[in-house]
């Protein structure tokens, strides 16, 4: 307590404090940051349980050989220099890595036709053997980079149930881990005691100055209930980006069931993995107007919601999600998928993941496309399109 007595030792312990903050200006102790910035990779769709048709001059692939591959690239994109742009950490090697993140569909969908895809729980084990167990990527300091994952619908349809025909007719595996791993229950979940309704996936961390939001599926109604009640421990100046499968423009079908008694049946075709049920009519292959509308009027009133990053539909895009009524200005990024991309799966050399580094000091955020299989990459990055957007929270 003398110390105290020496005002330069009161001073050397403030300066000490507000560089540990500085390290993480909202102080997740789950994650790190490095100067405000942050670099992440981000992937969607892995889809353990599938086969690509063709792969590196084989045919009918499994998921896990072609996600083995692509992981090869991603645990050595820490020594790919950036591209000379204009973006973020233009120029510089990537060197440490903050976080990985995949936005759901990790295992397939257990369906018996037209083929037997296998169940959700052997699925899973593929997927932990090769990501939870096989991804090495370090921070900055050195400690192991966080992976953190969201249920697509896939992964939902086998908790619950599918309008296609399931073998088993349910298998809740993944959702289960997903539950134990980021929610921390008293008492873990089983595939057997996990309930759809009652064990909603959603989750935040602060990293590099950002707050990032990981939610089950599509914000609807309940889920931005969560997010709402989430903000109100984040300062309004802080950028807050989500992360989850569906775009903001979702699908019909993975809304709930609006016809007899709401449920999962092969005549509807409506999927059930989001909550709200279906209100623009009865099909499930309509618009979504009303739904987006709720989204848009949430976004407008949530302004530090600057990002939002998706799978589903999979290639790789960056776009700007206006609503239907065009009045919203959302930055959102769509990710390829090793299995089911919309041209990768043609063209293989079109195989890609993302790259995205962001500083709160400039407000800016970088998506760098990492096209990872063509001639030219031989296991290496080469660098495809990009995009830089302003992340600074509307005053």
């Amino acid at each position: 307590m003398s110390y105290f007595k020496n005002k330069s030792w009161l001073y050397l312990i403030c300066v000490l404090v507000s560089l540990s903050v500085s390290r993480n200006l909202l102080g997740d102790e789950a994650v790190e940051a490095h100067n405000y910035e942050a670099t992440f990779v981000f992937t969607s769709d892995v889809h353990f349980g599938l086969s690509r048709l063709g792969f590196r001059g084989k045919v009918n692939v499994p998921s896990k050989d072609v996600n083995a591959a692509m992981l090869s690239v991603i645990n050595s994109s820490a020594d790919a220099i950036i591209p000379e742009d204009t973006g973020v950490r233009s120029g510089e090697k990537i060197g440490g890595i903050d976080f990985t993140v995949i936005t759901g569909d990790l295992t397939n969908r257990q369906e018996l036709y037209p083929i037997k895809i296998q169940s959700a729980q052997a699925s899973w084990k593929e997927f932990e053997q090769c990501y939870l167990n096989g991804l090495n990527l370090k921070t900055v300091t050195g400690n192991k980079a966080p992976l953190f994952l969201v249920p697509g619908n896939h992964d939902v349809s086998n908790a619950i149930g599918s309008p296609s025909k399931l073998v088993p007719a349910t298998d809740a595996t993944t959702l289960a881990e997903l539950y134990n791993r980021y929610m921390h229950p008293i008492t873990k979940v089983t595939k057997e005691t996990y309930n759809f309704k009652d064990n909603r996936i959603y989750y935040s961390k602060n990293i590099g100055g950002a707050h990032e939001i990981f939610i089950t599926m599509w914000p609807d109604s309940t889920a931005r209930a969560w997010i709402a009640n989430d903000l109100k421990t984040v300062a309004k100046d802080i950028p807050v980006f989500i992360f989850c499968h569906d775009m903001p423009a979702i699908d019909a079908r993975h809304l709930t069931n609006p016809n007899g008694k709401h449920d999962i049946n092969r005549e509807d075709k409506f999927e059930n993995v989001v909550c709200d049920i279906y209100s623009d009519g009865t099909e499930s292959d309509g618009e979504t107007d009303i739904e987006q509308r709720q989204l848009a009027s949430f976004i407008k009133d949530h302004p530090q919601i600057v990002a939002y990053f998706h799978g589903h539909s999979n290639f790789t895009e960056f776009y700007t999600w206006k609503g239907p009524d065009k009045n919203v200005q959302l930055n959102t990024f769509r990710s390829d998928s090793p299995m089911k991309g919309q041209f990768s799966g043609k063209d293989e050399s079109k195989l890609a993941f993302q790259i995205v580094t962001f500083s709160t000091k400039t407000h800016l955020l970088t998506a760098r496309e990492c096209l990872w299989n063509t001639k030219a990459s031989q296991g290496n990055i080469v660098w495809g399109k990009s995009t830089t957007v302003s992340i600074e929270v509307p005053r």
